[in-house]
């Protein structure tokens, strides 16, 4: 009898590749009625799903983002004929009569869905999602991931997921057997979720950024990727996706030898984030429509929507929340400042963070305007049905400390979302304003006549300070009101105004943010982030703003004021200079602070008296 000798990788690697070519062309087999699914590998139950997606407790501007992307979009009018039949009116048939029976019978039938809410279970456009995996994972740990992703197949978002591993150290023999392996993992996981998932083993890039890639990018500290793709490798992806199979990727490239070589699964995503925009962007041009206005209803559009970095850790920590993690980084404004303020301690407990905030920055360059990143934890799959449906962060990043601090939400694994973002600048001077273009965003955001001449010369005289984000997408104006009893003047916020096309694209939290660091919030030390003003440095003052009666941004305005006051037509605001506060309470110890401190007598009626008298700056 001859002895079995132990598997070698080269063994293992072969067995593994016929299951992934098993699973491969198990499809091809697949009837048009599949058999029921065994009972112990019963999918996730619809009531479940369903709950998912009210705990996202989407706003209606949320809703009809995602019907926009996902849901119906009007077909093409058919052209009538140009000679029709005359139409022939028949009378109506006779009314039988209606016994009881045929009364129970009507009563059972099932109640049509609402076409909102077909729509958001069974949307009509899938688009794309790329998706990291961040192991290893045990059986429990990543079944919880495999089910939010495949909630996010049944939202209309497929995700395109490449696997990564800590397990073992890179280059060593078995490394391709440990990822071959991992990637059987999550198929079968995925699979046990209801989903049709396929392993995709070869190579679907190429070593190497792509030629001429440096040459078409203006930013000289943007690294290209790398690695790159044609439309021609993305062939087993895309096939893939029209199966209606979720691609799980191993990270494996070709060299220039046209060997498949492992690589790091950040170059890999970032990579294909490049490649799948541009094939995405051929292959809207080139297809066709049927003559009805619709299109093929198994394409998949291949620009990636959203990227999803899954870890054991979750997001990215904040020095401004004692090493909880950030809830909505600005990219453009806050990379560098992120990286500078990143804690030694964190690379321990985090130790893809800063590598994870980069790919973040280079996928979002390539993607579209409207797309997000988040990095959340095996712990919260639920964000990510969240983030697809309201493309917010779990916790409002604007909202003031005191509330964040005690938030339920806030926990070291709450997520963290990223944005290409906008550029933020301050200017203390009336001739540093675009006037047309300042003049535009109000317009648009309030949708009145701005009297400009008589707007443009109050400010002359009692500008503060105008917060400006992007090429005018935002603007917080700060002006200098006197008091009538003291010689430090009332800091007012004039206006504050987003475009219409960026509310709900995080500009507005971007905004709130810079407003805080330079007004109310400054001399703290969570105020000294890079928005183009003071860095932090001076002393915080009272700001008070009013607003009409009826606005609807008033609920936005009571959860980010220290208070308020009805008056009349309007209702007055304001938030509490925060440093000053502070550092009372810790004058005081354990007896708190009051209720109305002394400098708070009267001050109310001094800002209604002040703030009603400011003029107008519409027509």
């Amino acid at each position: 009898m001859i002895p079995q000798s132990p598997l070698t990788p080269l063994t293992k690697a072969r067995s593994q590749t016929f299951k992934a070519f098993y699973a491969t062309i198990r499809s091809l087999r697949n009837n048009t009625n599949p058999a029921e699914p065994p009972a112990d590998i019963a999918p996730p139950s619809d009531n479940d799903f369903i709950l998912s997606i009210l705990r996202a407790n989407p706003s209606l501007r949320d809703t009809r983002s995602y019907l926009a992307s996902f849901g119906i979009s009007p077909q093409r009018p058919q052209e009538k004929p140009a000679a029709q039949m005359p139409e022939v009116i028949m009378p109506p048939p006779p009314v039988p009569k209606i016994s009881s029976h045929t009364k129970t019978a009507a009563t059972e039938q099932p109640l049509t869905p609402s076409p909102v809410i077909h729509s958001i279970l069974n949307p009509i456009y899938r688009r794309t999602s790329l998706v990291k995996l961040q192991g290893p994972f045990t059986d429990v740990q990543l079944d919880s991931i495999t089910k939010g992703l495949v909630y996010l197949e049944k939202l209309g978002l497929v995700s395109v997921i490449v696997v990564e591993t800590d397990e073992g150290h890179k280059g060593d023999l078995d490394e391709r057997a440990r990822i071959i392996d991992e990637v059987m993992r999550v198929v079968t996981s995925l699979e046990k979720q209801g989903a049709r998932a396929r392993p995709v083993m070869g190579a679907v890039a190429r070593l190497g950024p792509k030629p001429g890639a440096d040459e078409t990018n203006s930013d000289p500290s943007f690294i290209s990727p790398e690695t790159h793709a044609y439309p021609q490798d993305l062939t087993p992806i895309r096939s893939s996706l029209r199966a209606g199979e979720i691609p799980v990727v191993a990270p494996f490239a070709l060299d220039s030898f046209c060997r498949s070589v492992r690589v790091d699964a950040n170059d890999l995503i970032a990579g294909l984030a490049c490649s799948m925009t541009e094939a995405a962007a051929l292959e809207s041009s080139s297809c066709k429509e049927h003559e009805d206005g619709t299109t093929d209803p198994n394409a998949v559009d291949l620009t990636p929507l959203r990227l999803m970095i899954i870890n054991r850790h979750g997001g990215i920590p904040s020095y401004a929340r004692s090493g909880y993690p950030h809830l909505l980084i600005n990219l453009n404004q806050e990379y560098e400042h992120i990286l500078d303020t990143f804690d030694r301690r964190w690379k321990s407990t985090h130790p893809t963070a800063l590598s994870d905030l980069a790919l973040a920055r280079t996928c979002l360059t390539y993607m579209p305007s409207t797309s997000s990143a988040i990095m959340v934890s095996h712990k919260s799959p639920s964000s990510m049905i969240g983030n697809l449906i309201t493309n917010k962060p779990a916790v409002s990043s604007s909202l003031p400390h005191a509330l964040l601090q005690g938030n339920s939400k806030l926990t070291p694994h709450t997520p963290t979302l990223l944005r290409r973002g906008l550029p933020v600048q301050v200017v203390r001077s009336v001739a540093d304003i675009d006037k047309s273009k300042m003049t535009a965003l109000l317009e648009q955001s309030f949708k009145r006549v701005l009297d400009q001449d008589a707007f443009y010369k109050r400010l002359e005289s009692t500008l503060d300070f105008v917060i400006i984000v992007g090429d005018y997408a935002g603007t917080a104006i700060v002006t200098n009101e006197p008091s009538p009893s003291s010689s430090q003047p009332i800091s007012y916020l004039d206006k504050f105004a987003v475009l219409p096309s960026h509310q709900g694209d995080g500009t507005v939290d971007f905004l709130w943010v810079a407003l805080h660091d330079e007004s109310y919030g400054l001399g703290h030390p969570f105020a000294a982030n890079p928005n183009g003003g003071k860095g932090g440095v001076g002393e915080g003052r009272d700001l008070v703003w009013r607003s009409r009666s009826n606005n609807p941004v008033n609920k936005w305005y009571f959860e980010r004021s220290t208070g308020h006051l009805r008056m009349g037509d309007w209702v007055l605001f304001w938030s509490d200079a925060e440093r000053r506060l502070k550092i009372e309470q810790g004058r005081r110890g354990s007896d708190g602070l009051s209720f109305i401190e002394d400098w708070e007598h009267g001050r109310l009626g001094e800002w209604a008296d002040v703030i009603t008298k400011i003029p107008s700056a519409w027509k």
